[in-house]
């Protein structure tokens, strides 16, 4: 299923896409939630099948709907550091050894869960536009609570995927990280979701089995004004979903609903290019950047200034 939030006659709903071109309401399909969150905990305790038949009244055509997030306050943001490629070319940009404990365990930090922001117009404050910047990721949605969970089982606490956008104000964070805390307000002021979240049965044919859990083949794309500004493959994250999602719950709980990022891919963003190419170019307002993940569709943002 791809799932979604949309706002239709000024009243938002949550939805499934139907053949690509049309949207049922799910109160239409007999389900009586009114969010993301507790439709995923429905979902994952009812063994729920859309029904065959709808009556063609209840389609609205895609285009006739504005989608916004598929999750507005998920419970945690948590971002992980998952592809190595990508730390490997920013170490190297700077003139820097790799970090040898990256291979030791999947770290992360905690991002602003009460964030999130819609596909299209995106505002934000002018203080983080000097240096401005998108991250290319993929996040899971966790489907059932656990703590303590096994590498072997953790790839059974994943209800879907989403593209990420998890923007980034590199002046801001640069300076604030050198006090050698996590990023905060270089990142806590915006995160894009969208434009569906996908459930994992629509992704078996992408799955890589490996003994750390399932990898997945998908092809991750960013255009800047149209132009490709990157490219990368969800298969060469160096931890999997599974050893990232056991690592956390270490004496930790992992709720329905928990987003986690996997983390910038290999040239996902303006930082490791400009590092790799001795170049100086950030977002600028006006711009248009879309992400592309095969399989989860298309998020596209313009940036504006707040209001």
């Amino acid at each position: 299923m791809k799932i979604i939030r949309y706002k239709y006659r000024n009243i938002i709903h949550i939805g499934l896409i139907i053949n690509d071109k049309h949207v049922i309401d799910i109160k239409k399909l007999g389900i009586n939630v009114d969010d993301t969150i507790s439709f995923i905990d429905f979902l994952s305790n009812n063994n729920f099948q859309p029904k065959k038949t709808y009556s063609e009244i209840d389609l609205i055509e895609l285009d006739k709907i504005k989608l916004l997030n598929p999750i507005d306050k998920p419970n945690s943001l948590r971002d992980a550091y998952a592809f190595k490629n990508h730390v490997e070319a920013g170490r190297k940009g700077r003139g820097l050894p790799m970090i040898k404990e990256f291979n030791d365990f999947p770290v992360y930090y905690y991002s602003n869960h009460l964030s999130i922001t819609n596909p299209g117009n995106i505002y934000l404050n002018k203080s983080h536009l000097k240096k401005l910047d998108f991250e290319l990721e993929i996040a899971v949605v966790i489907a059932k609570e656990g703590k303590n969970i096994s590498i072997d089982n953790a790839d059974d606490y994943i209800f879907g995927f989403m593209i990420m956008n998890d923007w980034s104000a590199r002046d801001l964070q640069i300076n604030e990280m050198k006090l050698n805390l996590g990023p905060a307000k270089g990142k806590d002021f915006a995160t894009t979701l969208g434009p569906y979240l996908v459930t994992k049965d629509e992704l078996k044919s992408k799955i890589i089995k490996t003994k750390h859990g399932n990898a997945y083949d998908m092809i991750m794309k960013a255009f800047i004004n149209d132009k490709q500004v990157s490219e990368d493959n969800c298969k060469n994250m160096y931890w999997t979903f599974a050893q990232i999602i056991s690592r956390i719950s270490i004496g930790t709980t992992l709720y329905p609903g928990d987003v986690i990022g996997s983390g910038t891919c290999g040239t996902g963003c303006l930082l490791e290019t400009n590092l790799t190419n001795k170049t100086d170019e950030w977002l600028k307002l006006g711009d248009k950047i879309r992400l592309e993940i095969e399989g989860l569709g298309i998020l596209e943002n313009k940036i504006n200034l707040e209001k």
